[in-house]
């Protein structure tokens, strides 16, 4: 993977994440990283209180194609909290996108 741009979106709930990632996948020539996932103390104040990252790589063109698609997709259903992304990440950068605690309670 190394070498590789990655796009970062996060957005409200499980739902949402699935649907964009798949947007992405098909707009551009993309793999996907493990989603990651984070509940904010302020939960219940949000339309959903689960927040969910998804991890689009590739070049950075495709990156960027993925990531229009799939932002088109998230806001029609639950929202973006934030995107972006990094065209060459460092070596300690990589390490980090392998983390999730999406299989955790």
């Amino acid at each position: 993977m190394e070498h590789q741009a990655v796009g970062l979106l996060e957005v409200y709930g499980l739902v949402c994440a699935f649907l964009a990632a798949d947007a992405g996948c098909k707009a551009g020539n993309v793999t996907l990283e493990v989603f990651d996932k984070n509940k904010p103390a302020n939960a219940d104040e949000l339309p959903v209180p689960l927040l969910v990252t998804v991890k689009f790589r590739g070049a950075v063109s495709d990156v960027r194609e993925a990531m229009a698609a799939a932002e088109q997709v998230a806001r029609e259903t639950t929202g973006i909290v934030c995107t972006h992304i990094i065209p060459s990440p460092t070596e300690d950068t990589e390490k980090m996108l392998t983390i999730s605690a999406l299989d955790k309670d």
